[in-house]
């Protein structure tokens, strides 16, 4: 369930985050961040490459490449990003990945290996587009 909370009430809804975008006609931005590009909105949690140790605090992302309103009616793209614009959020949570299992094996010659490696990330609530 997803708790909303608009400027008089609050209430829990069983919709999927993109009907809720558009009965809300919520700001959608595109941001770059660890080498990789994210859609975002604002109230969204997005999981990202880990920047540093910043539990708890705030992060402002400033190369915003695209910014549009929920209609596609006001999208303003950037050259390569915007300039006045930004992206705040704050961190959520600062944790590992799963491990994944690297496996190096040539036949006829009994050799293998077998490494693991656990990517760091962070999931970052987004608080205000803009």
């Amino acid at each position: 369930f997803y708790t909303l909370t608009l400027s008089d009430f609050s209430f829990k809804m069983s919709l999927p985050v993109y009907i809720i975008k558009i009965l809300f006609n919520m700001s959608i931005a595109v941001i770059k961040t660890g080498g990789k590009q994210y859609k975002v909105s604002e109230g969204e949690i997005v999981k990202i490459e880990k920047l540093k140790d910043l539990k708890d605090t705030k992060v402002v992302f400033d190369e915003v490449l695209l910014l549009s309103d929920n209609d596609g009616k006001d999208v303003k793209i950037g050259d390569p990003i915007l300039k006045d614009v930004k992206v705040s959020g704050e961190v959520v949570e600062d944790a590992r990945d799963k491990k994944v299992r690297v496996v190096k094996y040539k036949n006829k010659t009994r050799y293998h290996k077998v490494y693991g490696h656990r990517q760091h990330f962070m999931k970052v609530k987004i608080e205000k587009i803009g």
